[in-house]
């Protein structure tokens, strides 16, 4: 027979010794004494009629005894009147309650206050549930969320908030643009052949018979046809309420984009936090509490399995990172600095070359499109018109995947090597758009030289660019219409025939070109990328929203066809909290950048004198303080106190005190939980300890 070892008191944590069997026991046994113990009630509690955790089936009587009253007692708990689904039973205690809350309240009465009241509940819910499956492509999420991970249908779920994003503007553009316009009389014809002005003329529509290839050419650059119509900006005639009605849409539909925006990114943010913390990221978590017993169905079990099969890989992966981290030593340690320096400096200079590509092929087609020989061949003009779009989209295409090549020579986890690839592609991205505004901005304002003879009458170029708002329309027209083309090109010519390839050849050039993955970062990027695009040519083309909209909605299906047709799930995954709060973020900045050259348009740029509804203004924004002028008095003077620095400064002062009040109580939240965590590990030590305490001077002779 063995003898229990002696209890050591530096034993701390976790039972130093194996106790021995129950018929060589004179006191309690190990059970006995947890199950007096103040956290028996929480830490073993199963629900009314299941055994608590760590109870056999083979015990002494006295066990017995003890565990058929904590049964008995349990039963009092059938009476919580709390809804089943509430509380924190396993599915054969909820089940019981329930059943039990229904014979009681046929007992009480169909008629009384707490039936209706859980109707009511219930109602509530299944209406919430209603909602919920309302939603689009719903079921394909959970379907791609099982198949290939929460990253990959976290891209999904962001193309559908996007493409809400779109419906919302073009709603709003009809509404506040489109309607006004004809509501009024129809709009005039573009400016005739005869009228000049100070500001040179402008004739958008060259007369004559066009060829097939002309009109292709028009279709495709937006000039020609399309020039004076209700795709782009100088179709719109200058009408006061037109004008009120044409700038408000646009702030309104940037008001309304970044309110959903901020709401999306909070969201994430909570989980973000979570999964950061720790609290939700512990495998206990996710292998007893990730799993829902109100699923039915083989097909959504499997997708449940696959869900958390991920998770699992995800929190495996950067475990395993994280421990070689804290294992390396001083010199390596100064290597992977050293390492990450060098790849940061070769990032820096590709992105300065790509900057550099793009301004001068923007100059390049500036300098074309003026010789004899391009104006006479159609083809070649629509080449030079799209030299700038073409460049940015190889360049687009070209660096991101040098940039996952070289994020995990950085020895960072998979996630953090994912927003490191989004913020270098985002970067590149959103930088060669602004490279491309800025070479626009030059030509528009002769560099910003307002006494240049170009610019000194009308205080634009009025000779090569006579409309520019148009003009800056055509340019996110064409980067729309181009992403798009690259998109389905990349698809037709490189995706599906990798598969065909890697499928039929078993060889060598199977394995070389191997299964291909969905690229979450490539694709997320190439989504803020048209959405930042439509944003900008939004005010100078307003019907680029519903045309996105148009192209999001064929992403989608194309997106899905082809993950489900030629991707395999990925080798390595990554945690989807960290993108879907990173993602609504990159949004965010898309969003503040497109913001730039709106607002310097609006506010700086004088209008163009011969198209757009803001011609003979001064400058687009004027035509507020004239409307408000307009009105009564007591409006006006609300709206100029509203503009004030009487108003400004005590709301910035009331903002930064309670901006200030919710850090500080946020702060004092944080070190609050901090010590309950500590006092809750510290409370835990001691109950062990208690426990081999008590089991150790039972097990001695003469012990209690």
């Amino acid at each position: 027979m063995e003898e229990t070892p002696a209890w050591r008191p530096e034993a701390r944590g976790y039972v130093g010794a194996w106790s021995a069997p129950q018929e060589a026991r004179a006191g309690p046994s190990l059970f006995s004494v947890l199950n007096e113990l103040p956290s028996a009630a929480t830490v073993r509690f199963r629900g009314p009629g299941v055994l608590p955790w760590g109870a056999l089936e083979e015990q002494d009587e006295d066990d017995k005894r003890q565990t058929q009253a904590f049964m008995e007692a349990d039963h009092m708990d059938l009476q919580d009147p709390r809804p089943s689904r509430e509380l924190p039973w396993p599915m054969q205690a909820r089940r019981a309650h329930r059943k039990s809350l229904a014979q009681n309240q046929m007992a009480r009465g169909a008629g009384s206050r707490a039936d209706w009241a859980r109707k009511l509940r219930r109602c509530r819910q299944k209406i919430r549930e209603s909602w919920r499956s309302l939603r689009p492509w719903a079921w394909t999420l959970n379907k791609i969320g099982g198949q290939f991970g929460a990253g990959t249908e976290s891209y999904f779920s962001l193309l559908r908030f996007l493409l809400l994003l779109n419906v919302l503007a073009a709603v709003l553009t009809a509404c506040m643009t489109l309607l006004p316009t004809w509501l009024e009389g129809a709009p005039p014809g573009p400016p005739s052949l005869g009228v000049s002005s100070h500001c040179g003329p402008y004739n958008p529509n060259p007369q004559g018979l066009l060829s097939f290839s002309s009109q292709i050419f028009n279709l495709l650059s937006g000039e020609g046809y399309l020039e004076w119509s209700p795709l782009f900006y100088g179709f719109y005639p200058p009408r006061p309420r037109l004008a009120i009605t044409y700038l408000c849409s646009v702030f309104v539909t940037g008001l309304l984009c970044l309110l959903l925006i901020l709401h999306r990114s909070v969201s994430g943010m909570k989980q973000t936090l979570l999964a950061e913390s720790g609290t939700l990221t512990s495998y206990s978590h996710r292998v007893f509490s990730a799993w829902d017993f109100g699923l039915c169905g083989d097909v959504h079990v499997r997708l449940r399995q696959g869900t958390i099969l991920f998770e699992l890989q995800v929190e495996l992966e950067e475990a395993a990172v994280r421990r070689r981290a804290t294992g390396r030593t001083l010199g390596q340690e100064a290597r992977v600095w050293l390492v990450r320096g060098l790849l940061n400096l070769l990032v820096i200079g590709l992105l300065g070359a790509a900057f550099y590509g793009v301004y001068w092929a923007m100059e390049t087609s500036v300098q074309l499109q003026e010789e004899p020989f391009v104006q006479q061949t159609a083809l070649l003009k629509l080449g030079v018109n799209y030299l700038p779009s073409v460049f940015i989209s190889g360049v687009n295409f070209v660096l991101p995947p040098v940039f996952k090549l070289l994020a995990p020579l950085e020895g960072y986890t998979r996630s953090r090597q994912v927003i490191f690839i989004l913020l270098r592609t985002v970067f590149l991205r959103l930088a060669s758009l602004l490279v491309l505004l800025f070479s626009l901005w030059k030509q528009i304002t002769c560099e910003g030289n307002a006494e240049a003879p170009d610019c000194k009458a009308c205080g634009y170029n009025y000779k090569e660019l006579p409309c520019w708002e148009t003009r800056l329309g055509q340019e996110m027209y064409k980067l729309l219409i181009f992403d798009l083309f690259t998109g389905l090109a990349v698809m037709l010519l490189i995706q599906f025939p990798r598969k065909l390839l890697c499928g039929h050849c078993p060889g060598a050039l199977g394995r070389f070109l191997g299964t291909q993955e969905f690229q979450v970062p490539d694709e997320v990027l190439g989504l803020i990328y048209a959405q930042t695009v439509v944003w900008v040519g939004s005010f100078f083309s307003p019907i680029l929203p519903l045309l996105n909209t148009a192209k999001f909605l064929l992403l989608f299906y194309l997106k899905k066809f082809t993950l489900f047709s030629t991707c395999s799930p990925a080798s390595r995954t990554f945690r989807a909290s960290t993108v879907n709060f990173f993602f609504p973020l990159v949004l965010l900045l898309g969003l503040a950048i497109s913001a730039i050259p709106v607002l310097y348009s609006i506010f700086l740029i004088p209008p163009s004198k011969l198209c757009g509804p803001f011609r003979e203004e001064p400058s687009i924004w004027s035509r507020i303080p004239e409307s408000i002028l307009s009105l009564p008095q007591a409006a006006q003077s609300v709206l100029f106190f509203l503009g004030s620095q009487a108003f400004a400064v005590p709301l910035l002062l009331l903002s930064s005190i309670l901006m200030a009040y919710t850090v500080a109580l946020a702060n004092s939240y944080g070190r609050l939980i901090s010590e309950l965590q500590k006092q809750v590990e510290t409370e835990s030590r001691n109950k062990v300890f208690l426990a081999q305490r008590a089991v150790a001077l039972s097990s001695a002779p003469g012990g209690l």
